[in-house]
């Protein structure tokens, strides 16, 4: 670590505020009547619940989903026997990786005890507050002892992630070798060079999953581990302790399949690789060196598949891979322990996800390449966002075959869908239009077909059976990007490819079209034909028209307004309508908030503010939500006279009039519309109950401003901008959206074409 690094990481953890964790109350605290349920005296309700059914703790307090992060700081990380208090650093990082992967709450606890009856002592007597234990950075041997003694004593899942955690992604990475190398677990042979708490653990659970126990040789700092060496050797390290003559580390790598390094830097000698089996699998995990370095490997055994610890390596074994899944699925079955057949599960999962291309996120998490799967990837990067998809239903149902769960889960696809809230925080708000579009998937044109982010959005959109996508773009490049990204996309069966400079059966036609419509608006017919060939927007807009598709998704590149202006001469706007409008919706922690007009009409008057409400309002509910519209101000319930207020109030009468039953009011300011405790004190009469999730604004740069800024400010996921008024489905993309955004605008646009019908 050099000086430069040592101060970013010193003031990383110094400021704003010290440390990395602050507790934050679920609950709102608002009122005197809040107070009396959260303290005195209606919090003895909750206590009294408890006595009666402990089970209730999980229902009436946090301990469902607190874990604890527990050391003595007898060795951490690559320290050593540095204290619990200078081990406080490593559990609070531990308890932020628990929070961002999987939604888990953690007190990080640091005990002053190296002696492992009072340390067990101290953390057993904490039982009540935790739904989980993490142990972590306690040295060998004591951590068997303590993690065994825990088990035994305690009714929660007690888990040793240095040793575990290492095993369950070791397994995967080895389970996914040995399938590229053409071996099979049974019939390997197997060396370690290290024989500590977390080597012990990987052959472990590699001889649960069916590595015979004799294939397996020990290696540590005195040498080969054997019979007749004389040590004390725990019984889980004396299993794997064979009469052999032979004594040190080259002795015993001759014939062998799988190196396992958890011990030191470059123990494992380059003149020493031509010993391993064809096809050998080298695991190098020491941190910061490793036992020896990839390229090292690569020149003499360019055969050989390598992983390290390392994130600037290939491979990274990272237990932030497992450990935060892992409890996510013994927590949400109420295990009372997370046992072999739980740890199996998880290995085979995250081999599995491995196979699986890779996502978007972890594309831009690693600076924009696409892992497939082969050699040089052969386990999920930890930003992996589908890690918590796979590999927590399978310890949850693994927990519940085994016998260990107290709260079967009775629904696994309800589950399922829970957990996409941690994926995707669009996940809530879009199921309902995902299962109106599945319905009947209609074909979508894809105007930016070459796009990386396109190509990414329809795999799942193939995967998710939502539409029968319709790129637009030079084949060629599409096919070979689609190898490129590693994605499953068979052009020509999943999806249909439409290239200007091939298909001019289909092109031909919509440039004859496209002639008549614009021809008297001053594009002549040369223009209009290169208009259809080189301008994607324009030709998915006619594909649109002439009926060669059902919805059209535009832009992503390029000037929104540009694009837009595109579109209006060929998709006309729906009979009855005076405007185009654009909705856009931010995912907030608190829920979905949508914005109206946020990108189209500048200055609307108030009969177009009226009807993009009444319009939003109808696009509101195809999310399974009722419309709580407030229409924004300067002014609150006519305290100004201003042009601006007074058309929303105008505004306000022509909805009443139209929509009696919608809910809604104004104008208002904004914090009045979001909290019903500051509007019930300006007007007592307000029809808007709670928390309004449709905002009104009175001008372009009122709605574009507030949901640009809100979204930078909270990070929040947009969907959208949705055209409303438009006679056929069709959007233009903001070059800010993801491929989970284009999905999501897929799924709506067929929704659409299906109420259409």
């Amino acid at each position: 670590m050099d000086d430069d690094f040592r101060k970013a990481a010193l003031d990383y953890h110094r400021l704003p505020r010290p440390g990395k964790l602050a507790i934050e109350p679920t609950k709102r605290m608002a009122t005197q009547r809040d107070l009396g349920l959260a303290y005195s005296p209606g919090v003895a309700a909750a206590c009294e619940a408890i006595v009666a059914d402990p089970e209730a703790a999980r229902d009436l307090t946090a301990r469902g989903n607190l874990v604890a992060v527990i050391t003595n700081g007898t060795a951490v990380l690559g320290l050593g026997n540095i204290g619990a208090l200078a081990g406080k650093p490593v559990m609070e990082g531990k308890a932020v990786l628990f929070k961002k992967f999987a939604g888990i709450d953690v007190f990080d606890l640091e005990v002053n005890a190296s002696e492992p009856d009072r340390f067990c002592d101290v953390v057993a007597s904490l039982e009540p507050t935790f739904g989980g234990i993490n142990l972590e950075d306690i040295k060998a041997p004591e951590c068997f002892v303590i993690e065994r003694a825990l088990r035994e004593r305690m009714k929660i899942p007690v888990f040793h992630d240095d040793q575990h955690g290492t095993a369950i992604v070791c397994a995967a990475a080895i389970r996914n070798g040995l399938l590229l190398q053409g071996k099979r677990l049974e019939e390997i042979k197997l060396v370690t060079s290290g024989a500590g708490a977390a080597a012990l653990a990987c052959v472990d659970l590699l001889v649960e999953m069916g590595l015979p126990v004799e294939n397996v040789t020990l290696t540590d700092i005195k040498g080969v581990v054997h019979a007749d060496r004389g040590d004390p050797m725990a019984p889980n390290m004396a299993r794997y302790a064979r009469r052999t003559e032979a004594r040190i580390l080259p002795d015993v790598l001759g014939g062998a399949d799988v190196f396992l390094g958890l011990s030191a830097p470059r123990v494992l000698k380059a003149e020493w690789l031509p010993l391993l089996a064809p096809k050998p699998l080298i695991l190098a995990l020491a941190n910061p060196e490793p036992e020896i370095r990839p390229d090292v490997v690569r020149a003499a055994r360019p055969d050989a598949i390598v992983a390290s610890g390392r994130s600037d390596f290939a491979n990274q074994v990272n237990n932030v891979l497992c450990f935060p899944f892992v409890f996510r699925g013994a927590l949400d079955v109420g295990a009372t322990e997370i046992n072999e057949a739980m740890k199996r599960a998880a290995a085979e999962a995250i081999a599995e996800l491995a196979r699986a291309e890779a996502s978007e996120v972890v594309a831009a998490a690693y600076g924009g390449a696409a892992p497939v799967f082969g050699p040089q990837y052969i386990i999920p990067k930890p930003f992996d966002p589908r890690l918590i998809l796979k590999i927590a239903p399978a310890v949850a149902k693994a927990a519940m075959d085994s016998g260990v769960a107290r709260r079967p889960i009775a629904d696994f696809d309800a589950y399922h869908r829970e957990l996409e809230l941690f994926v995707y925080r669009s996940g809530q708000l879009m199921r309902p239009v995902f299962e109106v579009a599945r319905r009947a998937p209609g074909r979508v044109a894809y105007a930016e077909g070459e796009d990386e982010r396109v190509l990414r959005a329809v795999q799942t959109v193939v995967d998710e059976r939502i539409a029968q996508p319709v790129l637009i773009g030079r084949r060629a490049v599409i096919e070979a990007k689609v190898r490129e990204l590693g994605l499953r996309l068979d052009v020509g069966r999943h999806v249909r490819v439409l290239d200007p400079n091939e298909d001019a059966s289909v092109f031909d036609p919509l440039i004859l079209r496209y002639q008549h419509l614009v021809g008297r608006r001053g594009v002549p017919p040369e223009a209009a034909a290169r208009r259809v060939a080189r301008r994607p927007t324009v030709t998915a807009a006619m594909l649109l028209e002439g009926g060669e598709v059902d919805a059209a998704l535009c832009g992503g590149n390029g000037d929104w307004g540009r694009q837009m202006s595109e579109v209006l001469p060929i998709i006309a706007k729906r009979e009855g309508v005076s405007r185009i409008y654009a909705l856009s919706c931010l995912i907030l922690p608190k829920g979905a908030l949508f914005f109206c007009d946020t990108h189209v009409n500048v200055d609307p008057t108030a009969e177009q503010v009226a009807e993009m409400t009444l319009m939003a309002a109808d696009a509101v509910r195809r999310f399974g939500l009722a419309p709580k519209a407030a229409l924004l101000s300067h002014s609150s319930f006519g305290a100004s006279n201003s042009q601006s207020a007074r058309k929303m109030r105008q505004a306000l009468k022509l909805i009443r009039a139209r929509a009696p039953e919608m809910e809604l009011d104004g104008e208002m300011h904004a914090d009045a519309a979001l909290s019903d405790a500051l509007r019930n004190r300006l007007v007592s009469d307000s029809p808007l109950t709670g928390s309004a999730n449709l905002l009104v604004m009175p001008t372009l740069d009122a709605a574009n401003i507030s949901m640009t800024l809100l979204s930078a400010a909270t990070e929040a996921l947009l969907v959208g901008p949705m055209l409303l008024g438009m006679s056929k489905p069709l959007h233009v993309l903001v070059p800010r959206v993801t491929a989970r955004g284009i999905v999501n605008m897929t799924a709506l646009a067929v929704a659409q074409m299906q109420q259409k019908g």
